[in-house]
């Protein structure tokens, strides 16, 4: 196994959505009707301040890719975290709400999406993709959400420093429950686990 990393610019990540989708649909096996949303996503995704993309290649065959931007307001994602997090922290307006939303949402990167194919997980390529794009950051902290399950997943994020700020948060009605998860940058290679919800901001 010989792994490469790619950096992708805006215009290169939108040349190889296809690609990446593929990458996805065998990471998460979506319903095939959402992938026309999940494209039109990552489009919007390429034009947001600070993206960095970057895909990996195993023997030149794409095997995974992450990519992600600066978190701000008027971000779907963002928002809906900020009310969240305001609404389980005392309520909005209140100082415990503010900080919160200060502390890991004012100055944050906002990994969007982490996806290796599952003949290629649990070989380091998910966990050197997530440092890779982290490295050099200029942001305060990173977040991100994952699926609120023991999966491999929610290990990986935890043994580089990310820890949970919600857990159990749905987005829309529908969708299964999500932890929301933050980490201080740079990322910790040597991290142990952090506790499942951080003490305070």
């Amino acid at each position: 196994m010989r792994v490469s990393y790619r950096e992708l610019g805006p215009a290169q990540f939108r040349a190889a959505i296809r690609e990446l989708l593929a990458v996805y649909s065998a990471a998460m096996n979506p319903p095939d009707r959402t992938l026309s949303g999940r494209e039109a996503i990552m489009e919007r995704h390429a034009a947001s301040p600070g993206f960095r993309g970057l895909t990996a290649h195993d023997d030149g065959r794409l095997v995974g890719f992450c990519y992600g931007f600066h978190g701000e307001n008027g971000q779907w994602w963002h928002d809906m975290v900020a009310a969240a997090l305001g609404s389980r922290c005392g309520g909005t307006g209140s100082a415990g709400a503010v900080s919160a939303q200060r502390g890991w949402l004012d100055d944050s990167f906002e990994i969007a999406e982490l996806h290796v194919l599952p003949t290629s997980q649990g070989k380091g390529i998910g966990r050197s993709l997530l440092l890779t794009i982290a490295a050099g950051r200029p942001e305060r902290t990173a977040v991100l959400s994952t699926a609120d399950a023991p999966t491999r997943a929610r290990r990986l994020y935890r043994g580089v420093g990310f820890t949970d700020l919600l857990t159990d948060f749905r987005f829309s009605g529908g969708e299964p429950p999500y932890a929301v998860m933050g980490a201080t940058l740079p990322l910790d290679a040597s991290a142990a686990p952090r506790s499942p919800r951080p003490s305070s901001w």
